[in-house]
């Protein structure tokens, strides 16, 4: 009987061997026990799913599930992203949201998160609970289903003009009209397709999309908008002259940009560039949220701007529950999640990607030119992550290694600090520093490291495998 376990952002798994429809179905009444236990089972519950094979029909298999225990479901009829769906909970006043994806992974993989009242990432404590009501279901077999057909407890809703009601509350159309911006999108063939480029439009962006429509193999590739997966976009914004290339991953939580000129901005520059426009253009005021792996340029910016960082695990979770209980300008991961103050404690690539369009129209600058501005008053941080495949025990061993043998010297300089937070962090002396920590949804061991040298750390995998 194989193991189902929540990881950084849900369960996720190969479809055909352990994502199925069974184990699917014991995911759901899990939650829908869950629910009845907190007493919230009366208030509801929103199901999304994204556009991987067989989306629909793990999410009609949720919805049966959930009305067969008199749980109201509230289901749109096409695929939604997953911040929109997690922002539909608190346009319906539910007690939470299924979400069906698999995010970036490739598109074998599907998966299954449960998102709670607060719209945002569940915390541990949640899953956990979630967790032992599986191995409940696992003993006595216990499911409950009912039709979907005609079924009084099934709601069809469209949460997209609530959603664009909100974001124009956080987002400045009015400057973003005034610009007159001309965009290169690629939703890469996920749940935004036809949804984000509305939103550019409706704010007086020119607007030419490629990958707008399904495809389930995403292109033999997979919906992970990083630089290697954003070739055909960078062609498009260098052929049309656009003044920028903006993407989204298949479930789009996740985002990335390309400038006029080609250049790929990475995650943690993104996060940089948007800290840097909120705290100066937009005058917000509050902390500073970053998971251990992303850049410490962004604590330079905080201590100029007379606020402070708040170092989290990865996952967003942990930038949820800081979101919930303080201002906060920026929460934001190197992986490429990203969320504001005034919004849903969830990363939100349809957010990030109208913020770097707000900016440019505010600076009326490349975003190139805005990060060499960024570096000549803050410095430069280089940083760089390295995915090394390695099966359970593999991870395990090396990271039992590392923990009872931590290295006391790299690259000729001493370590100055060993963090076990998350994975396992060294800090040298200058303030460089490494983190070795296992993919919480993935076979993968990730190397992150960031210096001042631009190559300092150029083979750094070779020290750890």
């Amino acid at each position: 009987m194989i193991r189902i376990k929540f990881g950084t952002d849900g369960w996720r798994a190969i479809m055909n061997d352990t994502f199925i429809i069974p184990n699917v179905r014991v995911v759901a009444q899990a939650i829908a026990d869950y629910l009845k236990e907190e007493g919230l089972h009366e208030k509801g519950i929103v199901i999304g799913h994204d556009t991987r094979f067989f989306a629909e029909k793990f999410a009609s298999e949720c919805a049966s599930v959930m009305l067969g225990n008199s749980i109201p479901v509230y289901m749109a009829r096409r695929a939604l992203p997953t911040p929109i769906t997690a922002f539909s909970i608190k346009i319906y006043n539910t007690a939470g949201a299924i979400m069906l994806t698999a995010s970036h992974n490739p598109p074998e993989y599907n998966g299954i998160k449960f998102i709670p009242e607060y719209a945002g990432p569940a915390s541990p404590e949640i899953t956990n609970k979630i967790e032992k009501h599986i191995a409940l279901i696992r003993e006595s077999g216990r499911i409950l289903s009912a039709l979907l057909e005609g079924h009084e407890l099934l709601k069809e809703i469209e949460p997209m003009p609530e959603y664009t009601k909100h974001l124009s509350t956080l987002i400045d159309f009015g400057r973003l009209r005034e610009s007159h911006l001309k965009i290169a999108l690629d939703p890469m063939w996920g749940a935004a397709q036809g949804l984000m480029d509305t939103l550019l439009a409706e704010a007086g962006c020119t607007v030419e999309t490629i990958h707008n429509y399904r495809d389930v193999l995403f292109g033999g590739s997979y919906p992970d908008p990083s630089e290697k997966h954003l070739g055909e976009l960078k062609d498009e914004v260098i052929k049309m002259k656009f003044d920028m290339g903006l993407a989204l991953d298949g479930d789009a939580d996740r985002f990335g940009a390309i400038d006029y000129n080609g250049t790929y901005i990475t995650a943690n520059q993104v996060l940089s560039l948007v800290a840097v426009h909120l705290l100066k253009n937009r005058g917000l005021k509050g902390v500073i949220v970053r998971t251990i792996a992303t850049t410490h340029l962004l604590d330079r910016i905080a201590q100029a701007h007379g606020t402070r960082v708040i170092e989290v695990p990865v996952g967003f979770k942990y930038i949820a529950q800081v979101m919930m209980k303080e201002p906060v300008v920026v929460g934001g991961e190197e992986s490429g999640g990203l969320s504001i103050a005034g919004h849903i404690p969830e990363k939100d690539g349809l957010l990030a990607d109208m913020l770097l369009a707000e900016m440019v129209a505010y600076e009326q600058k490349p975003m190139t030119q805005i990060l060499d501005e960024i570096y000549e008053k803050y410095g430069r941080l280089y940083t760089q992550r390295v995915d090394v495949h390695l099966e359970q025990e593999q991870k395990e061993k090396l990271l039992k290694d590392l923990k009872d043998n931590p290295f006391r010297e790299i690259a000729g300089e001493r370590v100055a600090d060993v963090s076990f937070v998350d994975g396992i962090r060294f800090t040298l002396e200058g303030s460089d520093w490494i983190l070795v920590r296992p993919s919480g949804t993935e076979p993968l061991i990730r190397i992150y490291s960031e210096s001042s040298e631009k190559n300092r750390f150029a083979n750094i995998a070779e020290l750890f495998i």
